[in-house]
């Protein structure tokens, strides 16, 4: 199968070249619907005839965005070296032949919606993608997810290869582009593992720096980090210690502003999730608290916020969970039998934006994840992920315009990324996470949700 990726691959090159010539979890959760000790949100074409879904690629044919190689060598070279070394080369000239034009700042009396692209260039066709979120689905935004750990897996790799024709669809295709930075390679962590920040903050801040140069212009929005409240993104000897990520936020924040301080900087977003032992997890409001009092709003221009929705909808408040319609046929049964914050959308929204503009009543949240999960079409779903098969396609598509509308109306809401637009033909099939959160299948076809976005309303 590899080498059938390695021909299309070519052939994208070749035309490429012709074309240019011519004129990119929740957590574990229970039947019982008992609260997990993580219940994080898991790492969207009615367009005209013109506008093509990307095409299927399998497992086998390329990674899904946040999953590691398979091995070290093709982490080293993901393609065959004959195939990689002119479009790498031509690539790295593009880039720094000149810094783009940057858009003029977003207003902050904007509501932007966005969605989530998968986001590693050498899987699908970036122009397309860009081309269809843009056209297709008439969104401003775009939201891709860069792991550091993939462009240095050791302080002598550079693979940015990995993202640059995402970035540069992006902004050919005149969207905004916000990119979430993660994952710290295991050389800058002395426990050698990829699960947290890196020993040395300093060192997080100077990709920053290299990825900012790189993509100069090109790059809208920064969320610093992910899912902080859990120790498999944030695991270091002090815990999951809302203190530390502040002062982590405070140097990226430095780092950003002094490159473009018009460059929009978004605190890491919490995994909804109840109780906690502060080491391997914790409630997401108890964090936010914590960090809230450390200073967290000093350094963002935003509060960056995470949400799918299981299987109540976006205006259901967990204490009217147990009574809400959808109980009576739910196979998952948490929401409805174990009440808690972080089963729900909108209790989950309406408290962060409580607790942070007690403080600042200017500030708002980015909501850089949402979306609800249908398994409606496929014989399988996600372990851990029930909630799905109570979610038909319909409600995916009433559930996701309806969030966006009220997150518009909220005033609360500053943006908005649906998870996701196009990881459904992109990895090995539907019991991967992300693939029953999509808005395409995993043949490339358009799901209800898409033509709904498509269609709906976007008012700023």
């Amino acid at each position: 199968m590899k080498r059938w990726f390695y021909v299309i691959f070519l052939m994208v090159i070749i035309l490429s070249i012709a074309t240019a010539c011519g004129d990119a979890s929740p957590g574990e959760t229970t039947e019982s619907g008992e609260v997990s000790q993580d219940q994080s949100s898991p790492t969207t074409e009615a367009a005209e005839e013109t506008i093509l879904p990307p095409p299927v690629i399998t497992e086998e044919e390329g990674n899904l965005e946040g999953q590691p190689p398979a091995s070290e060598e093709e982490t080293a070279q993901p393609v065959d070296e004959e195939v990689q070394s002119e479009p790498v080369a031509a690539a790295e000239e593009e880039v720094t032949e000149g810094a783009a034009q940057p858009m003029a700042p977003w207003s902050a009396d904007d509501f932007g919606y966005g969605v989530q692209v998968h986001g590693n260039a050498t899987v699908g066709d970036p122009a397309d993608t860009m081309r269809t979120a843009k056209e297709g689905l008439g969104v401003d935004w775009v939201k891709m997810q860069i792991q550091w750990w993939l462009v240095h897996p050791d302080p002598d790799v550079d693979q940015w290869f990995f993202y640059d024709g995402v970035v540069d669809q992006a902004h050919e295709n005149g969207l905004r582009l916000m990119v979430s930075v993660v994952g710290a390679p295991a050389w800058t962590r002395s426990d050698g593992t990829e699960n947290g920040p890196p020993d040395d903050y300093g060192q997080y801040t100077a990709f920053l720096t290299e990825m900012l140069e790189r993509y100069d212009g090109k790059i809208d929005a920064i969320e610093v980090w992910n899912e902080q409240n859990l120790d498999r993104e944030w695991a270091t000897a002090n815990g999951v210690n809302p203190e530390d990520y502040v002062q982590f936020l405070q140097v990226a924040n430095e780092a950003i502003k002094a490159h473009d301080p018009n460059i929009i900087v978004i605190s890491g977003a919490l995994a909804p999730t109840g109780g906690g032992d502060w080491v391997s997890w914790i409630d997401d409001f108890q964090w936010l608290d914590r960090a809230l009092a450390a200073g967290l709003l000093d350094y963002a221009d935003c509060v960056g916020t995470h949400h799918n929705g299981y299987n109540i909808g976006p205006d259901v408040t967990y204490e009217e969970a147990p009574s809400d319609p959808q109980g009576a046929t739910a196979v998952f049964r948490g929401p409805f039998d174990n009440p808690h914050h972080s089963w729900s959308f909108k209790s989950t929204l309406d408290t962060y934006a409580e607790k942070v503009q007690a403080i600042d009543p200017n500030k708002k949240l980015c909501v850089t994840e949402f979306g609800w999960a249908s398994s409606e079409g496929y014989d399988t779903y996600p372990t851990g992920f029930e909630f799905a098969q109570d979610n038909t396609l319909q409600e995916q598509a009433d559930f996701i315009t309806q969030a966006f509308q009220q997150m518009h109306d909220s005033g609360n809401v500053w943006l908005a990324y649906l998870f996701n637009f196009d990881f459904g033909n992109k990895g090995s099939g539907p019991e991967d996470d992300p693939v029953p959160y999509s808005i395409i299948d995993t043949q490339g076809i358009p799901r209800p949700a898409f033509e709904a976005l498509a269609n709906m309303e976007k008012p700023r």
